[in-house]
Formats: structure tokens, sequence, C-alpha cells
């Protein structure tokens, strides 16, 4: 008997939760609990999922949720100077292991077509696989982050190529016309400039009213990716292209991290779901003749594309570390690898044979290169003095990331303003943290370094490294929020200096006793002051007036500066 949808994702997800457990008690990366769980949930095992097209559906939300967000958190500017960079090193890679692949094809026995297309299988990486696991890692900004997605940009376009050419050889029989590719190219070229434009002309002029409302900018969020990555998808172009393609286009606004924190639990889930179906859609039957073969095909992969990869980023100058953090995901086959030979089998260009070894060299180099990824600290510690090969003795070293401040203040317009005036004339470096977009707006006129969220957000908190910063001030009146921003910050940072507010006797008592270094209680504050002020004027009338002249003078200016 069939079952519905919601029993078969519940028994999925049960699944899926007792196989992370086991994982994660023998310390291993959850990403292969996930296929592991998609294998035993699969045909060879339990069989649980029987609508496949609902959980494929599923999966591309996935992978459409990580590559939006990935794109919201790319720099621009660096992805435009890395763009010689990329296209050099991917051509070089793709280039190599298509003729390497070829090579060692031919040479354990297969026909030269298996070989062609084998070759060809082994040129592209898993985009979602490798992004994941540099988002679980917080590694996706970093120069060897962002080289490597500028890589695997360009083999999805390069797999795009490759299935659009089989495709349309396989229906029209009179081979691919170069004017398809053409019209490819066209379509990309206007869908960038299309997005380039509204970007940068429309979206700024709306971003206000859009933010004015969390559940607004959430659901425009969800509608931008996923229409975007459509679009791109009916164009020709993969999911992947399009969805990343969108993040980059929202990646300027001021709200851009608020959207991607408030995907990011949604995302976990579809793609907890992406790595499910992919691994229930492994065929593990026939294997047994394909594995010698495979595991040939398997250390050429592992091998031979990091080291193109390293060797080409080497000879632009790069360091051998960021040349291995770079080259070192790229040890794997991908989706469209698995893609492209089911659908050459299914025209009877390849043999059964040929699709097993492929199916058995993406496990194997999928599950190799999450652990590769996982431990590549500790793997560049042991192999640095071995890596000098890859490096020229003049280098372009990594900038040091511009978002750690020694400073940071939650919230700006009861109290901030007086903060940051002070930061300023102490010539410190900081960063303003606001949930309100009027005030986000007044920050950027006024060039004030800012990040638009919720304090009590942890994804935010790490984006702003706050256990780099010396000093956290918020002037935020909610007590809740401010002592759960001071255990994080303790957790963190616990020789930072935490300031903030508190109403009564109660929560100051509560914050000092979580580690609070001083608590603002604004009566105590103004009682005190104006205490000493009495004194000091022994109750003459003129002094008031002066007091009460400078104190209406600095309100006006604060005013005039909310309004400009």
């Amino acid at each position: 008997m069939e079952s519905t949808i919601f029993a078969q994702l519940s028994l999925v997800i049960a699944v899926v939760a007792v196989v992370s457990i086991v994982m994660k008690l023998l310390r291993q990366p959850l990403i292969v609990g996930y296929i592991l769980t998609g294998i035993l949930v699969g045909p060879s095992f339990l069989h649980l999922i029987q609508d496949k097209e609902t959980f494929e559906g599923f999966s591309k939300i996935g992978i459409a949720l990580l590559l939006f967000i990935i794109g919201m958190g790319l720099n621009l500017d660096i992805i435009r100077k890395l763009g010689k960079t990329v296209l050099t090193v991917a051509s070089l890679e793709i280039g190599a292991m298509m003729i390497l692949g070829y090579l060692v094809s031919i040479a354990i026995g297969l026909s030269s077509m298996d070989a062609l297309f084998i070759g060809v299988a082994l040129t592209f990486s898993s985009t979602i696989i490798i992004v994941k696991v540099l988002n679980d890692k917080r590694e996706q900004t970093r120069l060897y982050g962002q080289i490597c997605i500028g890589i695997l940009l360009v083999e999805d376009i390069a797999a795009t190529i490759a299935l659009l050419v089989l495709s349309t050889s396989n229906s029209s029989g009179g081979g691919f016309s170069p004017l398809q590719l053409g019209e490819l190219a066209v379509k990309g070229i206007a869908l960038a400039g299309a997005l380039a434009l509204v970007s940068t002309k429309l979206l700024p002029r709306l971003s206000k009213f859009i933010a004015s409302s969390q559940e607004l900018l959430f659901l425009f969020a969800i509608a931008w990716g996923f229409g975007v990555a459509t679009l791109f998808a009916m164009a020709g172009f993969s999911l992947e292209v399009g969805a990343l393609f969108a993040g980059v286009s929202l990646a300027g606004l001021p709200y851009a991290q608020e959207i991607a924190a408030r995907l990011k639990p949604l995302r976990d889930f579809f793609v907890v779901v992406f790595f499910i179906v992919l691994g229930e859609a492994l065929e593990l039957h026939n294997l047994g003749q394909a594995l010698l073969p495979a595991i040939a095909l398997s250390l050429v992969v592992i091998l031979f594309k990091p080291l193109m990869v390293m060797t080409g980023l080497g000879f632009l100058g790069y360091t051998k570390r960021t040349s291995f953090k770079a080259g070192l995901p790229i040890a794997q086959i991908s989706e469209f690898s698995l893609i492209l030979i089911v659908l050459a089998q299914s025209y009877g260009l390849v043999s059964a044979q040929t699709s097993a070894i492929v199916t058995l060299v993406a496990i194997i180099t999928i599950g190799a290169t999450t652990y590769l990824m996982h431990y590549d600290d500790e793997l560049y510690a042991g192999l640095e003095n071995r890596l000098r090969l890859f490096e020229r003795r003049v280098v372009r070293e990594e900038s040091k990331s511009s978002a750690d401040y020694p400073i940071v203040l939650f919230g700006y317009h009861k109290g901030g303003q007086e903060f940051a005036k002070v930061f300023r004339e102490m010539h410190r470096r900081f960063i303003v943290v606001d949930y309100n977009p009027e005030i986000i707006e007044q920050l950027e006129r006024q060039r004030v370094s800012f990040m638009y969220g919720d304090a009590t957000d942890p994804e935010l908190l790490q984006e702003l490294n706050i256990n780099k910063a010396k000093l956290i001030v918020s002037v935020i009146i909610d007590f809740p929020t401010n002592l759960s921003l001071l255990k994080r910050v303790t957790q963190e940072s616990p020789n930072a200096i935490f300031i903030c507010h508190a109403d009564t006797f109660e929560e100051a008592n509560e914050l000092y006793q979580n580690g609070a270094t001083y608590i603002m209680m604004p009566y105590l504050i103004g009682s005190e002051k104006i205490g000493n002020f009495l004194k000091r004027t022994n109750l003459n009338k003129e002094d008031f007036d002066s007091y009460r002249d400078r104190h209406l003078t600095q309100l006006e200016s604060q005013i005039q500066a909310g309004q400009r």
C-alpha cells in the first residue's frame, strides 16, 4: 500500500536523525550520514521513498536556497578581481581532467566513446556539497573559498553546455549547432544584464519598504531567489547558476545579511533532503565488475583535480595555502556527472558498465572529499613543506578580513549616537547593529559601518566575529535580548568588555551575575548626573538655563541627524 508523502518524509527524517546521531557519536561528517541515509531508504534496502518526484522537488529547493544564500555573501569586488584567475584555473583543470580521464579509461579497456564520456564526467565537481561544507566551516568568504566557488560556477556552465550538446545532438540527429550555443550565451548576457539593472536601480528604492516587515522581507527573498533561478533554468542554465546569480544580485543591499540569516533554517532542512535524494539515486547493483576501474578513476580525480588547481594558482602567484585549500574541495565528481552518463546510456552511447563505474566513482570521491575538507587544516600542516613546489617566490597574500571590528554597538537610536560619537573621537573602528530600516538608511548616509539584523541571531553574531571584539555596547532596552547577547559574548569572548541597559535592579543584578562589565540604568545615571550638577551650581537658575540650552541644542542636532 502506498503511503502519503507526509508519512514517507516522516520516516525518512526519522532514519536520517538516527544515522546522524550515530555519525555524531563516531565524530564523522554529517554529510556522509545523509548520503548513507539515502542509500538505506532507497530501492536497494528499505525502499521508503515512493514519491520520487516530490522528493526531487524538495532537493531542488535545497539547492536553490543554499546557492542563493552563498551568492548574497559573495564580495562583488573580489569576484571581479578573480574573474581572470578563475577562468584560467578552471580551463586548465577541465582540459587536463578530460585528457587524463580519457587516457585512463582507454588504458583499463573501455571503448573510445565510453572513455570520452568518462573524461567529460570527471571534469565536474558537486557545487552543492562543496558549498555546504565551506558554509559549515564559514569559509565561503575567504579568498580560497571564493576562488573555489568561482571554479565551480565555470564547471556548472560547462556542464550545462555538455548536457545541451548531448540532448540536442541526439534529438536532431544532425549534431550540435554552434548557433544554439550562441543563443545560450545571449540569454545568459541578457539575464545577467537585467539582474544588474534591477538590483542597482530598482531594488535599492524598494528595500526600505520591503524591510519594514520581517514577513515581507522573508517572502520577497524566497520569491526573488526561486524566481531568478527558474528564469535561468528556463533559459537553459542549471538551477545552481540561477540561484547563485539571484543571491549575488542582492549582495549589495543593506538587508542581505538579515535575509540570509532568516533563510538558513529553511535551507538546512531542504539541503538534508537533497543529500538523501542523492544517496537514494545511486544505483548499487552490478557494481562488482566496476570496482577496480572505479578505484583507478577515483584516484585520478582525488589526486589530479586538486593538483591542476594548485598548479594554476601557484603559477598565478597565490600562496601554497590558498592554492591547497581552493584545490582540495574539487577532488570529486558531481550529480551532473551522473546525469550526463545516465542520459548518454539512455541514448545508447555508453554501456551499463560505464554507468556503474561513474556511479561508484561518485560514491568514492564524494565520501573522500567530505573527509578531506573536514580535515584540510591538518592535511595542510602535514604537507606544508612539500607544497612549496606550488608557490612562487612572489605571492599574493590574502588580505585581512575587514569584518573584524574591535567595538560592536547594538542599537543606535536611544543613546547609541552618543557612543558612536565617542568611538569616532577615539579613532576606533566600530560597527553598529540595528533592526530598524530607517536607522540603517541614516547610518548609510553617515557612512557608518553597520549590519542589519537581530542581536539574538547566532548566525549574525558569527558573521560579526564577535569573539574578536574587545568592547560590546548594547543600548537595546529589551532585557531578554541583552541577557541572550551577554551569554553569547561571555561564551565567545570572555575577556571582552560588555556594557548594556537595564530598567530594574533585579535585571541589573542578573546581568551582573552573568558577567556584564557595567549596566546602564538611565534614571540612576540621570539622577546622579543632575545631583552632581546641583552640588556645583548651588541652585543658581542661570546655570540651569545654560545647561538647559546646551541640552536642547544637543537634542535638536540628534533629531536633525535622524531626518537627513
